[in-house]
């Protein structure tokens, strides 16, 4: 038995995460050149209880999902449509640095594009003596001045998946979890089964042999995907893996989510999300098509929910008779993750596993890489799944610490002093080890690729860059540059400036993209 070729898959609870997995194990293993094989190698089974709703929130992607799409077989088109998405260049983060009373600019954009000729040379280090004249996303990337006008990422005329600018989406992610339901029983054969688990059966060897069902009875399998979200049903629960919270480094516990219409239907459709800190947390807000999805992620050790709601509602310019109206959805967050996502024959994907906060939308890439990872190392049996998972695992953590580390360090930064929450964030005893001895480091020198110990990290040195300096981290200047290497930094800054100008005069906006998709699309390469 420990050598028999697994081949039957069960993956407890839809949402993006369940039908992410589902879709590219099934495009890994079951189809060639979008083709399904009349024999399947594997039968995935997805069960999914009627009893749970799907969260609905997660609405900002990373770039990969690009990736992620085309490697499914969803043709871009039919995404944007369906699923009401928008395009997305980075994170634009607002008050982050000074108290708003400070009278200060305050706002700067980590972009989704690396900086312009980074495969030549790292321009941070000569970007430094020119700090007081120019941002650092303005000065390496388009980004920066696109985002600002509210310009697409590319024009129609660009083929699907392909850009001038590097892009994510924001989404609808109730329409998103419903076209990956489709395209995943309809295209790619996944058995979809809407049924609540009510026992769990292990093996004599510790393993999940089996799942009962309320309506199905026995459901077997020898490999079992966990995305019952925050429940973490099967590896949580039932294989008792330890959580690890992280509400003593990352504080934020509660979320008040809304849907705002426009005020007018062609309102500007902002090209990327933006994150405006407040007294005991942040607002994100995301532009989609027909409206803006709003919501505020705050401590409840900082501020209680009625004092979260006038927050919000002020943030929306709303009061009175007006805010009696709208009811903002609550939400709990345990901030933290499993000591493990795969323990014997059982993988845990997205909340599953662990989750901190919104912030950076790091959630769904993670799901990606986990879904992504299995895929391409699914074990061909038990006798060597261990092997595969304790591989699995360690970068798991890996990439968990480099989370906590980089989206921690968006709060160290801070210079806010003027409430609690923004001083405790600054504790020492809050900043992990590692963060602190990075911050040391870059007081002498701008991050780079060898402060990272491990390939394929989640977030480049770059982007490390881009939330130091645009939250004016002071970095000793260089005291020695080579006179060819200066001229080469010169060349690229100059390029990256006749390129934004460029781009500046003949990209779309992002509603004028978005029209012209509903109604041309892009080109199939």
């Amino acid at each position: 038995m420990m050598q028999k070729p697994i081949t039957e898959i069960i993956i407890v609870g839809g949402g993006t995460a369940g039908w992410i997995t589902a879709g590219l194990l099934a495009a890994e293993h079951n189809v060639d050149k979008g083709v399904l094989a009349h024999s399947p190698k594997l039968n995935i089974t997805l069960i999914e209880s009627p009893d749970v709703a799907t969260i609905g929130v997660g609405e900002g992607t990373w770039p990969s999902m690009r990736s992620t799409l085309s490697k499914i077989g969803i043709d871009e088109n039919d995404f944007i449509r369906q699923c009401d998405a928008s395009f997305k260049q980075g994170s634009r983060f607002i008050n982050w640095c000074k108290d708003p009373q400070s009278n200060v600019a305050d706002s700067y954009l980590h972009p989704f594009s690396l900086p312009h000729g980074h495969q030549e040379l790292d321009l941070c280090p000569y970007w430094l003596p020119h700090a007081e004249q120019v941002s650092f996303a303005e000065a390496v990337c388009s980004q920066q001045v696109l985002t600002q006008l509210g310009l697409a990422p590319k024009s129609i005329v660009t083929a699907q998946y392909h850009f001038q600018n590097n892009y994510g989406y924001h989404l609808n992610a109730a329409k998103f979890s419903q076209l990956l339901t489709e395209h995943c029983t309809q295209k790619l054969g996944v058995t979809h089964i809407r049924d609540h688990v009510s026992q769990i059966i292990n093996n004599q060897h510790g393993d999940i042999e089996k799942l009962i069902t309320k309506q199905n009875g026995e459901i077997s399998g020898q490999l079992f995907i966990d995305c019952t979200g925050a429940k973490s049903l099967l590896l949580g629960e039932h294989l008792q893996v330890p959580f690890l919270s992280q509400k003593s480094v990352l504080f934020n516990d509660r979320a008040l989510a809304i849907q705002v219409p426009y005020s007018d239907a062609n309102s500007p459709i902002a090209s990327c999300t933006h994150s405006t800190a407040q007294p005991n947390g942040w607002i994100w807000d995301i532009g989609l098509p027909t409206r803006k999805g709003v919501g505020y992620v705050y401590s409840s050790s900082h501020t209680n929910d009625i004092d979260a709601q006038k927050t919000l509602f002020n943030y929306l310019g709303v009061d009175g008779a007006a805010a009696d109206k709208l009811e903002p959805r609550q939400l709990a967050i345990n901030p933290g993750y499993r000591a493990k996502c795969w323990q014997n024959n059982c993988i845990a994907i997205g909340m599953a596993a662990g989750f901190i906060e919104p912030l950076e939308a790091s959630a769904l890439a993670l799901i990606e890489w986990t879904a992504s990872t299995l895929a391409q190392q699914l074990p061909p049996n038990r006798m060597v799944m261990d092997t595969i998972s304790a591989r699995v695992n360690e970068r798991y953590q890996q990439h968990w610490q480099q989370i906590i580390d980089f989206l921690k360090l968006h709060y160290v930064i801070s210079q806010r002093q003027e409430d609690r929450y923004w001083r405790d964030h600054r504790e020492s005893n809050s900043i992990p080890d590692s963060l602190q001895a990075m911050l040391e480091l870059w007081r002498y020198q701008t991050p780079s690729q060898q402060d990272i110990s491990y390939k394929e990290a989640l977030f480049p040195a770059a982007s490390f860059q881009y939330v130091l300096y645009g939250m004016s981290f002071n970095t000793q200047l260089p005291t020695h540059v080579k006179p060819s290497m200066q001229q080469l930094a010169q060349r690229l800054f100059n390029d990256n400036q006749q390129r934004t100008q460029a781009l500046s005069k003949n990209l779309p906006t992002n509603r004028e993209l978005l029209d012209k998709v509903a109604q041309y699309g892009f080109p199939k390469l």
